[in-house]
This record gives structure tokens, C-alpha cells and sequence, in this order.
């Protein structure tokens, strides 16, 4: 059993158009078909008054009858040749377009290829566009970057539905997950932290530190005093031992304040040249290496790592989600005065300009050559799949009404021929 044969489909809201085609069509065809009839009819009369005894001028028009009746003929057959077998007589090379539909398939497709798809043309045409000036202008008028700042965020609406889309997020959690567990993070880290050091970006995590610290101290002298009364030994007597704990307490907040008042403080130094050691211990050192990687195993494998990830990525969506969805967002007033401002500068800076529009030509150059014979192979199986008659019959409503003209004119061409050879007839044989 064969395969079913796919055929043309029409639109819906084209039915209207083609039945005013089909219309058009049937009145130029009986008008044609009118003038071959009507020609039959004068040369039946006029060759009959010629043969009667009729005045001179009846050979001509039976001349002019006659030739113009062979005109009309022969340009019906070659209209209807295109489409079918005319009086549906299987003479070769007609019926042409049911025939060669997938030569002319390939023809066409071959043709946009060549003509339509390569790079010269491509570029040509986009430097005719001038894309730059007009995008310029466009983006210029606030509405239409209201627009564009509109639809890009029905775009970011759009993206985050899916990717807030439970199997969707547990994909790319397992992906950054797994990414995460192979990855070196000894190296990168130690790197940043080398450069943070140079530029003394640790300072102010230092100074909270050391803030943080000394207020605890100030807040828990008890606690502090206990501790270090604790590690007296048992003989000792206990007024001994809180003169000692007073003492130390003392001491560790002379350090501490001093450590917080002193930017240079010789601990604040230390605690410069620790980091400076770690950040190089990171990059090169392989026990440290080691030791960061078992930690960064451990923290992936901890039951919290995922949650934390799934809340961070939950508060980022939201977070985004809710910016992107007010007209009145910061991010959107950012977004639609930034496109304003490009278009300001596509229309006044020339090089932005040029940039943009080597950029489109790149990117549709690009597109045009990587996916040229995808296009055209679409050309190609669209016709193929289309029904042979039904293709002859879609094209002939398109084209016909034009063709018959053809019919016309051959023969009015046909009857001005036959004046003139009955004319020549006359004057030399």
C-alpha cells in the first residue's frame, strides 16, 4: 500500500483572493476561446462569400480569419501544454509542470541558492538596508525602545517559567553540581585571593573582624576570666588565679584594641603575610590542594549544599522575575533608557555604526552559508511533496489569467500575419 501523496494546503484566509482568481481566470479563458470561435465563425462566412463572387476585401479578412483562428489554436496549446494534456491526449512534452514539478523543484532551489543566499549578495543587500541609521532612529523614539524593553522581558518572563520548571532546575542543578565537583578550584582561588592580598581588597574583612572581636571581649570579660582561671592549676588559690585571669584579660584587650586602632599593627601584618602564603600554598603546594578538594567534596556531599543551591536559585528567580515584570523596575527604566541611548549613538557615532553593521552582515553571512543548503533542500522536499495536479492547479489560478493574454495576442498576431501574406499572395503570385 502506497504512502499518501501530500498535497498543497491553501490558508485559510486566502480562500476569498483565489476565488477571485478562479473567477478571473474563467472570464480571460472565454474570452480567448470567445476570439478563436468568433474568428471560425467569420472565415466560414467571409470564405464563402469569396467563393460567391464578394469584393476583394472579403479574401482578406478570410485571410485574416483564418491565420488568426491557427494563432489562437496553436498559443491554447502551448498554455495548456503547461499545465495538462491538452484535449487529454498523452502527446509528449506536455502537461510539463505535473511532469517536471520536482525538476523545477530542484531549479528553483537552485536558483535562490545561487542568487539569493550567496555572501556578495547577502552583504550587498544589507549595506543597501543601511541598518544601522534606521535602527538608530527607531530605538530613538521612546515608545518603540518601550517596546523592545517590553518584549525583552516577555522573552526573560519566558525563560524563567522554564527554567523554573521542577525537572528543568533539577537538571541544571545536577549540572552545575557535577561541573562543581570536577573542577579545580584550588588554582582560581588561590589566584584571586593572591590579587585581593596585592590590593589590600582583605582590609575591610580584617576590620570587621577585629571589631567584631573586640566587642566580644568587651561584652564576655567573665567568660574570658573563667576560661583562663580554668587552666590554673588545682593548688593554686583562687585569689591568685583572678589576679592571673585579670591580668591576661587585661593584656588581650590592650592587644585587641591596639590591633583595631592600628592599621600597621604588627598582627595585621601577620595576618597579611598568612593570607599571601595561603594564596600561594593554593596554586602550588599539593597537601593544600588536596585538603581543598576533600573540602569541596565534603560540601557538595552535605545534605544542606543542595537546598542552598536550590534557594539561591529560587531567590534569584523571584528576585529577577519580579524586576523584570514592573514596567516601573529599576531594571526596566535601566533597560529602556540604555536602548535610547543606543539609538542616540547609532545614528551620532559613526564607528558604533559601522561596528553594528559588520556585525549584522557577520551574523547573516554566517547563517546564510552554514545553513544555505538546509534552505534550499526545504525548496526542494517542499515541492516534492506537493501533489502533482494539484501543484499544475495552484499554479494556473496564480499565472493563468496572464497566460491567456498570450492566447490574445497570438492570435491578434496571427490575423495581422495572414493580411499580410494574403496581401503578398495577391500582389506577386
Amino acid at each position: 500500500m502506497s504512502a499518501p501523496t501530500a498535497v498543497l494546503s491553501v490558508p485559510r484566509g486566502t480562500a476569498t483572493a483565489d476565488e477571485q482568481r478562479r473567477a478571473d481566470l474563467r472570464r480571460m479563458k472565454l474570452v480567448a476561446t470567445s476570439l478563436i470561435a468568433l474568428a471560425a465563425v467569420v472565415y466560414i462566412l467571409a470564405a464563402r462569400w469569396e467563393r460567391s463572387g464578394g469584393p476583394e476585401w472579403v479574401g482578406y479578412l478570410a485571410a485574416a480569419a483564418e491565420a488568426g483562428m491557427i494563432g489562437g489554436l496553436a498559443d491554447w496549446f502551448a498554455v495548456t501544454a503547461l499545465f495538462r494534456h491538452p484535449m487529454r491526449l498523452p502527446i509528449p512534452h506536455t502537461a510539463i509542470i505535473p511532469r517536471k514539478k520536482d525538476q523545477l523543484g530542484d531549479s528553483l532551489s537552485t536558483f535562490v541558492g545561487e542568487n539569493f543566499l550567496q555572501e556578495s549578495s547577502v552583504r550587498a543587500r544589507i549595506d543597501a538596508v543601511n541598518v544601522s541609521p534606521r535602527l538608530g532612529a527607531w530605538l530613538s523614539e521612546p515608545e518603540n525602545a518601550s517596546r523592545v524593553s517590553d518584549e525583552i522581558a516577555a522573552w526573560a518572563r519566558g525563560g524563567l517559567r522554564v527554567l523554573g520548571d521542577r525537572d528543568v532546575r533539577a537538571t541544571v542543578e545536577f549540572a552545575v553540581m557535577r561541573k562543581l565537583a570536577t573542577m579545580d578550584v584550588s588554582q582560581p582561588l588561590g589566584r584571586v585571593l593572591a590579587q585581593v592580598v596585592a590590593d589590600g581588597a582583605h582590609r575591610g574583612l580584617v576590620d570587621v573582624i577585629v571589631d567584631r572581636t573586640w566587642l566580644w571581649l568587651r561584652d564576655n570579660k567573665q567568660t574570658v576570666m573563667r576560661t583562663v582561671a580554668g587552666q590554673a592549676p588545682g593548688w593554686s588559690p583562687r585569689f591568685v588565679d583572678d589576679l592571673v585571669a585579670e591580668r591576661i584579660y587585661g593584656e588581650i584587650m590592650r592587644v585587641a584594641t591596639d590591633v583595631r586602632d592600628e592599621p600597621d599593627h604588627e598582627i595585621r601584618g601577620t595576618v597579611d603575610r598568612l593570607l599571601a602564603n595561603l594564596a600561594q600554598d593554593l596554586q602550588v603546594d599539593l597537601s593544600t590542594i588536596h585538603r581543598v578538594e576533600r573540602a569541596r567534596d565534603d560540601l557538595l556531599t552535605h545534605p544542606g549544599a543542595r537546598g542552598l543551591l536550590d534557594y539561591l536559585w529560587t531567590s534569584a528567580q523571584d528576585s529577577l522575575a519580579d524586576m523584570v515584570s514592573d514596567p516601573q523596575s529599576g531594571l526596566r527604566r535601566e533597560l529602556t533608557e540604555q536602548l535610547g541611548r543606543l539609538g542616540q549613538s547609532l545614528q551620532h557615532d559613526p564607528d558604533l555604526a559601522a561596528k553594528v553593521d559588520r556585525w549584522v552582515a557577520d551574523a547573516v553571512v554566517h547563517v546564510v552559508t552554514s545553513y544555505r543548503d538546509d534552505v534550499t533542500g526545504v525548496i526542494s522536499d517542499t515541492v516534492r511533496a506537493w501533489d502533482a495536479e494539484e501543484t499544475s492547479a495552484r499554479i494556473e489560478l496564480h499565472v493563468g489569467r496572464d497566460l491567456q493574454f498570450i492566447r490574445i495576442n497570438g492570435f491578434v498576431v496571427g490575423a495581422l500575419v495572414g493580411v499580410v501574406i494574403h496581401g503578398l499572395t495577391q500582389a506577386f503570385l
